[in-house]
């Protein structure tokens, strides 16, 4: 198929030629098994195989991400549909790194209909999976709340958190309270309402938060004229007034659309300089627009417009509870040659029973629908810029603009990056490199090494340098990043030139400033200048420096300390004949000393290592109690 394809193992490259052409969902692992990137598929063998050949266009993130896949797991599906909905859910619940990331939207409140006898409605910012219905997010606060005041006057329902189970009644355990009193609720506690009538009110609610205001009105005139007829004045009054409230909060709707259909409108604004695309849907019911959902969008590198619109819109759909009559986009994802919105056509069908017509419209009025979510993307995306620049000006700490000055850099040192290197008198050389963002540690990006190039007994800092530079830098150059803004080494002029050639050596010297920070007078080192520069010891900037230095030697020392440690545990173990560094790992691992092995059973050591290697452990230790 390619060369690239040529550099992964047999095992994989079988695996390629032996996948099923059936819909389905494929994952990306890399050698550690972590999950790299979750995808569709309408044929699994083309779409997995399209990734390896070298003709393919695509962005240096996905040649990235292609570099590291070691290995390929698909779930075949008998319908895109199925695929579709997989999809989705493996994506929230695995989040791989390249995946496109939207951000989760459960800040922003919902209506909930609790799922209870005689169900409650409140507003919530949490969403459980306990069979409850939720409506929204609702991005606009003010919204919500008129919707809240709206289901108050016009229904009557429960606002207490009783447990209105038929036997609390029937024992008349409950008393009516206040509500009952002001006509607010008809005490379902006592008995004075039936579930079934009670049920019969939610439905009205799902009515009205589905946007089906008309239909409710209609659906009360109904009832009003029957109760009306049977001579139950006082009911009919009351659905009259429903009536009248209801037709005030319609009059606060905008009249979007003059065919009074039920739509979604997805729009999408993508700013590839900042590297993020907001996604705008308007929900319009019976021609009025009763609300805006929105979502950010990140990872976007390399995805094409009509991508974006697809991570959008097939998400939202899975977990939606209300399916409109028609759906209009602002890109076609049909225009990708590997998008098509046949999956997303398949899932509305199913779940609405009947054709939901998926559209980018041009003209008329439904194109203008289209251009003002569009304009709302836009200004989101703007509004977004000013938060992220107001955020960066906020948090800049005093340490980092001391630095900068102290150093005369060009930017602020947001990210640095403090490696050391230690050893016992020549032998077990280890290297450490901490992360600092925002003068804070960062402990996740922390890495170790061991050193492999310097020999025992002869210690070579320089040398221990220099590899851990070629290692983490050239990495760095092969991914394109995540760069550093500053670089400390932990040495004067001989570590720091070390630093200075390998970085050279890799091509990452330039993309960050690297400096040397000595020990003895703590003297700054800075590449191409013969003195020091000299920073106040009472300065933000050389506390800064002293102390990503400072946690780099004490991250290389607890690592050398651990290897040691390990060491002198395996060496009994190791004393065993068959008994190698990976088995007596295992066991040190599982049961935590050499002493808990001596009184581990042989089964209970073959359920780690094996039985051969049990029998082995277990006849040297039963021998060496004799």
């Amino acid at each position: 198929m390619s060369n690239i394809l040529d550099q992964k193992s047999e095992a994989l490259r079988d695996k390629l030629e032996h996948l099923p052409t059936e819909s389905g969902v494929y994952k990306h692992l890399d050698d550690a098994g972590s999950v790299l990137y979750v995808g569709k598929a309408k044929n699994l063998r083309t779409r997995v195989r399209s990734y390896f050949q070298d003709s393919r266009q695509r962005s240096g993130r996905i040649q990235v991400m292609v570099k590291k896949i070691a290995d390929v797991e698909v779930i075949v599906t008998d319908t895109e549909v199925e695929a579709l909905i997989l999809e989705n859910n493996l994506i929230k619940e695995l989040q791989p790194r390249y995946n496109v990331n939207l951000r989760d939207d459960k800040t922003y409140p919902y209506i909930c209909i609790k799922n209870e006898r005689f169900p409650r409605v409140f507003k919530t910012r949490t969403v459980k999976q306990d069979g409850s219905k939720y409506f929204g997010p609702y991005t606009d606060v003010s919204q919500l709340n008129q919707m809240m005041d709206a289901i108050r006057s016009i229904f009557q329902l429960r606002t207490c958190s009783l447990n209105l189970n038929e036997e609390a009644i029937e024992a008349g355990k409950y008393d009516v309270c206040l509500q009952y009193h002001i006509d607010n609720c008809k005490g379902p506690c006592e008995g004075l309402q039936s579930e079934e009538d009670y049920m019969e009110t939610i439905d009205q609610v799902e009515t009205l938060l589905n946007g089906h205001t008309q239909e409710l009105i209609d659906l009360l005139k109904d009832e009003m004229e029957a109760q009306s007829e049977q001579l139950n004045f006082e009911e009919a009054a009351r659905r009259r007034d429903q009536i009248q409230a209801l037709k005030k909060y319609s009059e606060r709707q905008k009249i979007v659309s003059q065919d009074f259909a039920d739509r979604d409108v997805f729009a999408l604004h993508v700013d590839r300089d900042e590297g993020i695309a907001c996604g705008v849907l308007f929900r319009v019911r019976e021609g009025k627009m009763i609300g805006r959902r929105h979502t950010y969008l990140r990872r976007i590198e390399g995805r094409a417009d009509e991508e974006l619109m697809l991570s959008l819109v097939e998400p939202y759909y899975t977990d939606a509870n209300f399916y409109p009559e028609e759906v209009l986009l602002s890109h076609d994802p049909n225009e990708h040659p590997a998008q098509d919105t046949h999956a997303l056509e398949e899932l509305l069908h199913q779940k609405k029973g009947k054709q939901v017509p998926v559209k980018v419209p041009q003209r008329g009025e439904k194109a203008s629908l289209v251009r003002m979510a569009t304009s709302n993307a836009k200004l989101l995306v703007g509004e977004w810029k000013t938060q992220q620049m107001k955020r960066e000006r906020d948090r800049i700490p005093e340490s980092i603009k001391a630095l900068k000055k102290a150093i005369g850099m060009d930017t602020l040192p947001k990210r640095i990056d403090g490696i050391d290197v230690s050893h016992l008198g020549g032998t077990e050389t280890v290297a450490s490199c901490v992360v600092f963002t925002d003068a804070t540690p960062r402990k996740s990006d922390y890495r170790t090494y061991k050193i492999r190039t310097t020999e025992d007994g002869r210690p070579d800092d320089f040398q221990a340098m220099r590899e851990v530079i070629e290692r983490r830098y050239g990495r760095m150059v092969e991914e394109n990043g995540p760069w550093p803004d500053l670089l400390v080494v932990d040495g004067g002029k001989g570590q720091l030139s070390s630093a200075v050639k390998m970085l050279k050596k890799v091509d990452a010297y330039g993309k960050f400033q690297v400096i040397g920070l000595a020990k003895r007078l703590e003297e700054v080192y800075v590449p191409g200048d013969t003195d020091p520069v000299l920073i106040g010891k009472d300065s933000p900037a050389l506390q800064l420096l002293q102390k990503v230095r400072n946690e780099a030697h004490r991250f290389a020392v607890t690592y050398q300390r651990k290897r040691r440690k390990k060491k002198t545990l395996q060496s009994e173990l190791l004393d065993i004949h068959g008994v190698g560094p990976k088995t007596a790992q295992d066991l040190l691992g599982h049961f935590g000393s050499v002493a808990k092995v001596k009184e581990a059973s042989e089964a209970e050591m073959a359920e780690v290592v094996g039985p051969a290697k049990a029998e082995t452990v277990a006849t040297y230790f039963a021998d060496d109690g004799e």
